[in-house]
Parts: C-alpha cells; sequence; structure tokens
C-alpha cells in the first residue's frame, strides 16, 4: 500500500470539493418538488445519527451500559431537557449502571 501521499490527497480534495460543488453549479432552479425538499431536510440528521449511534454503543466497557445511557439519553431528550441535561444524564447512568 505504499504511494504518492500527495496524490491521495489530491484526490481527495478534489471528490470533496466535486460533491460539494456540482449541486451548486446544476441546480440552478428552486426545488419544488415536496418528496426532494423533505428528503434533503432530512439528510443531515439522518447522517449525525448513523456517524454517533455506533459510537454510543461501543463508548463504554460493556454494551448494557451504553444501552442504558443511551435509554437515559432518549428518554431526557423526549422530556424537552436541554443538552447538558441530557449529556450529564446519560453519563451518569451509564456509569452507574456499569458500577452494578
Amino acid at each position: 500500500m505504499r504511494g504518492n501521499i500527495y496524490l491521495y490527497i489530491i484526490v481527495m480534495a478534489l471528490v470533496t470539493y466535486a460533491v460539494r460543488a456540482l449541486p451548486l453549479t446544476l441546480i440552478r432552479k428552486r426545488i419544488t418538488s415536496r418528496y426532494i425538499q423533505s428528503f434533503l431536510y432530512y439528510v443531515p440528521y439522518a447522517t449525525l445519527a448513523a456517524m454517533t449511534f455506533p459510537a454510543i454503543l461501543y463508548s463504554t466497557g460493556s454494551m448494557a451500559s451504553a444501552a442504558a445511557g443511551f435509554a437515559a439519553a432518549l428518554l431526557l431528550a423526549y422530556k424537552n431537557k436541554s443538552l447538558i441535561v441530557v449529556a450529564f444524564g446519560a453519563c451518569a447512568v451509564s456509569f452507574l449502571f456499569s458500577l452494578i
């Protein structure tokens, strides 16, 4: 797997730029399709969840304590608590569950 690291960086930069620049250059008109608008509305949330959820389950020594902390975070977020309360609550539940 030896190669020119600068070539890899240039290719990565070009691909990243292309993914961000192509929609701006190809789509000039306002998107009127309700389906596409709703799809694009939820893409950031789905991406964040897909990146965060596996990290949550493997963040502690046991999956059970991680799942307990995740459940606590879901419950606190559902009750409209602030982000800091949700984070501290999830950490506390996960820690207490790991002690048991």
